[in-house]
């Protein structure tokens, strides 16, 4: 027996479907007031950080050590690293001292986590005086719609509820650029840039009018392909070497190379924008003072890569790490190793044991630094990733306490975490 509400539908699967449906309300309802829990907490930590800060000396370091402390203690529990636990503690203490009744409605189920985000991001930059209007009108608005529909809508509110120009806020938030990078798996990274829209918009243009260039050549190059091919053959068949021979020309190695290429455009304007970062000179170049390259257009890229001894015997299951980012494909890292003359510094170590069996590096570095670097790949701190090659070596036991400079006293750290460690008494210890 068929339901009259989803056509193919039984009875039976229509009541089913209510019982998921249900099912799921009731699970995001626990969730949500969970993770509105998981804010209120954060946010007690803050005013932990603050009480002691409050009895510590008159700076900004002593004051920040206070968080730093308590971030690292978090983390640890929780399984994360602790400049993540003080983002989610200064998102926490926003939504609790500014946005308290977007808080109580993702608490009850009302609104989603994507809701209550939307509205703290739009809202904050209003001032305190505009915020309850704007939140009031937010969580109606949230009742009915999901995040990403009502971010428009909610947009133009706070446009219309601010006091300051766009013009005026625009200027301050040119202050903000920058430049982001986070690890999307299987070798392969995300590179995000914030600038003006403006610019943006024109610097996707371009690598798309580029993209489509290499589309058009592209086609032209199987068009001449087609139509060689076409002569040949009538060539052939009117029993004409000569002009056969004539037909074929001299670019066919050429359009042949050009006319394989299949790449999307999605791929093409990912592959030019790439090619123009790292082998290109920027045209705001202070230090030129001719037509040739300054000392912008100078600098290479560095990066560190361990790659396993296998690997460049050509086991291609042991993939190479990029180091304190994620790994890369053995075939790759083959590449590195051996064409690369001296812009990359070349770690191999044991696939077993980790051992360092062999490094290779461009700067005097000391046979100590060296190995630390190697061995420790990414900084020691919990949850820490910054790469050995831009972390400093630490003592574990200060020298001014007796702690000896040797392999077992000493750790790669980020500056930072250098003096967080001193501060939340970490002990690294190695096997």
């Amino acid at each position: 027996m068929s339901s009259n509400g989803i056509i193919g539908f039984s009875d039976a699967d229509t009541a089913e479907l209510a019982e998921i449906v249900h099912a799921a309300r009731a699970a995001h309802a626990a969730v949500a007031a969970a993770q509105a829990a998981l804010t209120r907490t954060l946010a007690r930590a803050q005013k932990l950080a603050d009480t002691q800060a409050a009895h510590a000396a008159e700076s900004v370091k002593s004051k920040d050590m206070a968080l730093r402390g308590i971030s690292a203690e978090i983390a640890a529990a929780v399984r994360s690293s602790d400049r993540s636990v003080q983002r989610q503690i200064s998102d926490a203490v926003i939504l609790v001292d500014e946005f308290p009744a977007t808080l109580d409605a993702w608490e009850t189920g009302s609104i989603t986590k994507g809701h209550a985000v939307l509205i703290t991001e739009l809202g904050l930059p209003l001032p305190s005086e505009t915020r309850p209007e704007f939140e009031r009108l937010a969580l109606i608005r949230s009742e009915d719609e999901t995040p990403t529909r009502l971010r428009s809508e909610l947009a133009i509110l706070a446009d219309r509820l601010h006091p300051r120009t766009l013009t005026e806020r625009h200027i301050e938030a040119r202050e903000e650029r920058c430049i982001r990078t986070f690890a999307v798996g299987d070798g392969m990274s995300g590179l995000t840039v914030i600038a003006p829209t403006l610019l943006i918009d024109a610097i996707y243009d371009r690598v798309t009018r580029q993209g489509a260039a290499v589309v058009d050549a592209r086609r032209q190059a199987r068009e001449r392909l087609r139509r060689r091919a076409a002569a040949r053959s009538a060539a052939d068949s009117a029993g004409r070497p000569d002009d056969a021979a004539s037909a074929s020309g001299g670019c066919d190695d050429h359009d042949e190379i050009v006319a394989s290429d299949a790449r999307t455009m999605d791929q093409l304007r990912a592959d030019i924008l790439t090619d123009m970062l790292l082998t290109t000179q920027p045209g705001a170049d202070p230090t030129r003072s001719d037509d040739g390259p300054g000392t912008l257009g100078a600098i290479r890229a560095k990066v560190q890569v361990v790659v396993p001894a296998l690997t460049l015997l050509g086991d291609d299951r042991v993939p190479a790490d990029l180091a304190g980012r994620s790994p890369i494909d053995a075939e790759t890292a083959r590449t590195l190793a051996g064409a690369t003359p001296d812009g990359w510094e070349r770690i191999l170590t044991h696939p077993v044991t980790g051992a360092v069996l062999a490094t290779d590096t461009r700067f005097a570095e000391g046979p100590l630094r060296r190995h630390l670097r190697a061995r420790d790949r990414h900084c020691r701190f919990p949850g820490c990733r910054v790469p050995a090659v831009r972390c400093e070596i630490d003592h574990t036991v200060d020298h001014c306490l007796g702690g000896r400079t040797c392999v077992e006293n000493c750790e790669g750290l980020r500056l930072s975490h250098e003096s967080a460690g001193d501060r939340a008494c970490l002990m690294l210890v190695y096997a």
